[in-house]
């Protein structure tokens, strides 16, 4: 079986469909990963990657062709974000990106496409050549609706491509945890497995800690657009904590934050999973490959949401009870330390985590998979 996966131009879409692909090369299926940009770091991953648009960058992208649109999102004003302005950016994007798509099927001749759940252009794909695909969502947010919407804004793009109505009922690959969200309609639930690539672990990760530890990120896009604001608050009450802080912020200069406070290591990037499983408690921004690994790990959380579909995964921490909703004025040393003193809040993390662990694996879902794409 011939399995093309479609995705969002960005690490955070294409990195939760890294587990099924695996488990499809493993079961000796031909997997081929077709997006751009950021996304095509999914070759380190050990998977067939194609360039859909060579050259293509996601910000220089928005800010050229929707540049007031992005000044909205990311400046909403008092009545907050129109969820408009966000199908609109996924419609831009999906119709940009979809004829390197199609031309990219068109050459694989897939027997299914997965496609993540906001790049639909990977159905209007399948529809052309007649083959059955496949919904991955990557969170907390609802996929069916928001896949109905923007194909609505792309009739267009279709018709370029000669589809003239794609399937109603598409099966849905939901990894949330089922007791944190409303059911997919189609939904077949599936198992976060958290992936954030491979590394040579440094010592200090392989040792258990000498003290309670909390775990500090903003994920790959999101200190780049909004800067160090929150970790200098974060900073400021550090050493008010009887903890160790690890701060993993990737490629970013630190040195606006000065003097870090002697419980503080930066330490650039590393594996966010492995990070994690040393952790007590995990201070975020509410991504949805954060958020779940938090979860697999079972550690409390505060989440500093920041646009997106961040607000959506923060609700959904908040209303389960293993973790905090906040925002970077709330960081203080008492929030703190209630990550680390809340016995209810760290017995519902563990107890998601069990609810994670029983979850179908992405290894269990290949043979419905191989039954769709044979028509039964």
């Amino acid at each position: 079986m011939r399995v093309l996966f479609v995705s969002y131009p960005a690490i955070g879409h294409v990195f939760p469909t890294v587990p099924l692909a695996w488990a499809l090369r493993s079961a000796g299926h031909e997997v081929l990963v077709a997006s751009a940009g950021d996304a095509l770091e999914a070759a380190n991953a050990g998977l067939h990657v194609a360039d859909v648009s060579p050259g293509f960058q996601l910000e220089d992208f928005l800010q050229s062709t929707a540049g007031e649109l992005m000044s909205r999102l990311r400046d909403p004003g008092p009545d907050g974000v129109d969820p408009m302005d966000g199908l609109r950016l996924f419609q831009h994007l999906n119709d940009h990106l979809a004829d390197g798509i199609v031309r990219t099927a068109d050459a694989f001749r897939p027997d299914l496409i997965v496609f993540e759940q906001i790049f639909v252009s990977g159905l209007i794909a399948a529809a052309r050549l007649g083959v059955p695909a496949v919904q991955h969502n990557f969170g907390f947010a609802r996929g069916t609706g928001l896949r109905e919407l923007t194909l609505s804004m792309l009739t267009g793009t279709m018709a370029r491509h000669g589809v003239e109505q794609v399937p109603d009922r598409v099966p849905v690959l939901d990894i949330a945890p089922p007791s944190m969200v409303e059911p997919e309609r189609d939904g077949w639930s599936m198992r976060p497995v958290p992936y954030n690539s491979g590394a040579v672990l440094p010592d200090w990760l392989l040792e258990r800690p000498r003290r309670r530890r909390i775990g500090v990120t903003l994920g790959t896009a999101t200190v780049h657009i909004n800067g160090l604001g929150p970790v200098q608050r974060l900073m400021a009450a550090a050493s008010e904590v009887d903890a160790e802080f690890v701060l993993a912020l990737g490629e970013v200069d630190t040195a606006a934050l000065g003097t870090l406070p002697g419980n503080v290591r930066a330490v650039g990037w590393v594996p966010l999973t492995a990070l994690l499983q040393t952790c007590d408690a995990a201070v975020h921004h509410g991504g949805a490959g954060t958020t779940l690994a938090a979860l697999n790990a079972g550690v409390p959380q505060l989440v500093l949401p920041d646009g997106a579909d961040r607000y959506i995964n923060a609700e959904a921490v908040r209303d389960r009870g293993n973790g905090l909703f906040g925002t970077a004025d709330d960081l203080s040393a008492e929030v703190l330390g209630q990550l680390l003193s809340d016995d209810k809040m760290s017995a519902v993390a563990r107890e998601v985590r069990e609810e994670i662990a029983t979850m179908p694996a992405p290894a269990s879902l290949v043979p419905r998979l191989e039954e769709l794409a044979a028509g039964r």
